[in-house]
């Protein structure tokens, strides 16, 4: 990684730092680091497509095209092609950023087990890899276990998500709990929180309708 141009990004120059990493693949086309920083980039930037037409044209170009595999998997997952992102991935060696991707791809195909099989493999678990298993603990309809995860976070590194999803894992055991959660998801992120709401109306239904038969 080019350290000038990762400053240059750092600092919210982020057209100088995609143009000089374009200048930078000009010049020397079979160096996969630019490839890499440069589809990085774009991947953050929101540009996925732009990041893979960039690295399948690299794939022609670098000796070890291999090595672009993961941030092309990437690309594919985050446009929704899910099993080109497994076929990647299922060629790359299972370090924790691979097992991490196939955790997260097998658990939007709808197969939590093995996602979670894929998951509790990853050695170093951080909030991101918590939110994850959280997140598929709550697909299995593992409320308890899905809330031990999201708590594990630290309150610092908490998003509007995770706090919305402990209002959700904690509704059944503590309610006046679980509307702290919800005050808190919204007052980080109300347009998330809306949807939210939205997407888990026919859940909270559910555990409502529990409540009043008590």
């Amino acid at each position: 990684m080019d350290k000038k141009i990762a400053e240059l990004y750092d600092d919210g120059k982020v057209n100088d730092a995609i143009h000089q990493l374009i200048k930078k693949i000009d010049q020397k086309p079979q160096n996969v680091e630019n490839y890499l920083q440069l589809s990085t980039y774009l991947i953050e930037q929101g540009s996925a497509d732009q990041a893979q037409k960039l690295l399948e044209q690299a794939q022609h170009l670098v000796k070890k095209p291999q090595e672009l595999s993961y941030n092309l998997s990437v690309c594919y997952y985050m446009q929704g092609d899910f099993d080109k992102a497994l076929a990647l991935l299922d060629q790359i060696p299972n370090d924790d950023l691979t097992l991490y991707q196939k955790a997260l791809t097998y658990l939007k195909l709808g197969r939590s087990q093995k996602a979670l099989a894929y998951a509790l493999t990853i050695k170093k678990v951080d909030e991101r890899v918590q939110e994850l298993l959280g997140d598929i603990w709550m697909s299995l309809g593992e409320s308890r276990q899905a809330r031990q995860m999201y708590l594990a976070i630290p309150e610092i590194k908490r998003t509007a998500k995770v706090y919305f999803l402990l209002g959700v894992s904690t509704l059944e055991a503590d309610r006046v709990q679980a509307e702290q959660y919800f005050a808190k998801a919204k007052q980080m992120d109300e347009k998330y929180y809306k949807r939210a709401m939205n997407q888990y109306a026919s859940i909270m239904k559910m555990l409502n309708d529990k409540e009043k038969k008590k």
